[in-house]
């Protein structure tokens, strides 16, 4: 076993043990919460390394490492996920790798990604990221996302447009505004906008939330996906 192997699978272990006590202590099955590993600025080897050791879920932010990585893990069977702010103009590459976006936040861009989706002959899941520090016309943060009034347009773009499929919700815990330092505050919310996305589209389960830091406040609150980067694979240099 190589030391970075041993690194990893340790490193695995102790996030799965956390995902486990969390389940159990909110009364949760651990089955009801997947974890994605978000594996931006970690190399392809490292991805095989998390294959081999039993992840099925993997993250990317930046196109630019991400479709390299994904090209050159073709071969296993991996979910992956974008997570980053994702411009119009990288659709096209995004569509080719991506099995679901996280990081849907206007209408232009289910436009986009349809478009592309289509013509690569792909559906494409799509997550609407929600701005939790834009509620209630707080000061807007940096981490992306459309205010809380915005959901039900964009879910109804991503269930009108072809190539695409709605799957729920996803969101970081705010830095700014009501919601700062009260993770587990800002979790249940997302779930709250979850439950009546569901009532018009039943289908969008998904509620994508938590990261190393505050895995267990997202367990607690409902989350279906915690986004894992850190914890599981260590601080390590960026990619080129």
């Amino acid at each position: 076993m190589t030391d970075r192997r041993g690194e990893l699978a340790a490193n695995l272990a102790s996030v799965e043990e956390r995902i486990a006590a969390a389940c159990a202590s909110a009364g949760r099955k651990r089955e009801e919460v997947t974890l994605i590993v978000v594996t931006k600025t970690y190399p392809a080897s490292d991805v095989r390394i998390l294959h081999e050791l039993g992840v099925r879920h993997v993250a990317e932010n930046r196109d630019q490492d991400a479709a390299p990585k994904a090209a050159e893990c073709a071969d296993l069977d991996l979910t992956w996920h974008f997570v980053g702010q994702l411009q119009t103009n990288k659709v096209r590459s995004v569509v080719r790798y991506a099995d679901l976006v996280q990081s849907i936040d206007r209408v232009r861009l289910v436009t986009a990604l349809s478009a592309a989706a289509e013509k690569a002959g792909r559906e494409v899941g799509c997550l609407i990221q929600v701005a939790l520090d834009a509620e209630e016309g707080a000061v807007r943060g940096e981490r992306g996302g459309v205010a809380p009034d915005g959901i039900g347009e964009l879910a109804d773009a991503v269930e009108a447009a072809p190539g695409l499929r709605l799957g729920g919700l996803m969101t970081v815990a705010p830095l700014v505004g009501p919601y700062e330092g009260r993770p587990r505050a800002a979790f249940e919310r997302l779930v709250e906008f979850s439950s009546r996305l569901r009532a018009g589209h039943p289908a969008a389960t998904m509620v994508s939330a938590g990261m190393s830091g505050d895995l267990e406040d997202a367990v607690a609150a409902g989350a279906t996906h915690v986004r894992v980067g850190t914890a599981v694979l260590g601080v390590r240099p960026r990619l080129g």
